[in-house]
């Protein structure tokens, strides 16, 4: 197990408790994957995969202390940058239906509800918790880079 790895687990122990965070390993094992991709840094990560046309975050880690400062923004943006760079045009992901902060980022950046998947994250105490399934298109991106450049 990396370094780097063991220090993003204890970066996402700080921010998650439920559900539970993330261990050193799982985190490696991710990492060794050709389709995953970090973003972030000491700071907060977010981490995704691109596959066939579409992206999921996997996880979002911003630390109590330094959210609603538009970190969590910056790095949702600079994942569906480069989600979009390795050709996904969709952008999915799983989220705590008793996150309400996390729920409202993502509404913010245009993610809407598809699904419901009950019971599939487990809180420290061995609960079972409802997760929500949203999505978003990414094609906007290609008109706003077009534009930039």
């Amino acid at each position: 197990m990396s370094a780097a790895a063991a220090d993003l687990a204890r970066l996402h122990a700080r921010c998650f408790t439920s559900p539970r965070p993330w261990t050193a390993e799982e985190i490696a094992s991710l990492l060794t994957g050709s389709t995953v991709f970090l973003i972030g840094d000491g700071e907060g990560f977010a981490m995704g995969q691109a596959v066939a046309g579409e992206a999921e975050l996997l996880t979002i880690a911003i630390p109590p202390e330094a959210r609603r400062q538009g970190r969590g923004a910056a790095l949702l943006e600079a994942f569906h940058r480069e989600a979009f760079a390795r050709g996904a045009t969709q952008a999915i992901l799983e989220v705590s239906a008793e996150n309400a902060d996390a729920r409202a980022l993502y509404a913010a950046a245009g993610y809407t509800q598809t699904g419901c998947r009950p019971g599939y994250y487990r809180a420290l105490d061995g609960s079972r918790l409802d997760a929500l399934v949203l999505a978003r298109s990414l094609p906007a991106l290609r008109c706003a880079a077009a534009k930039s450049g």
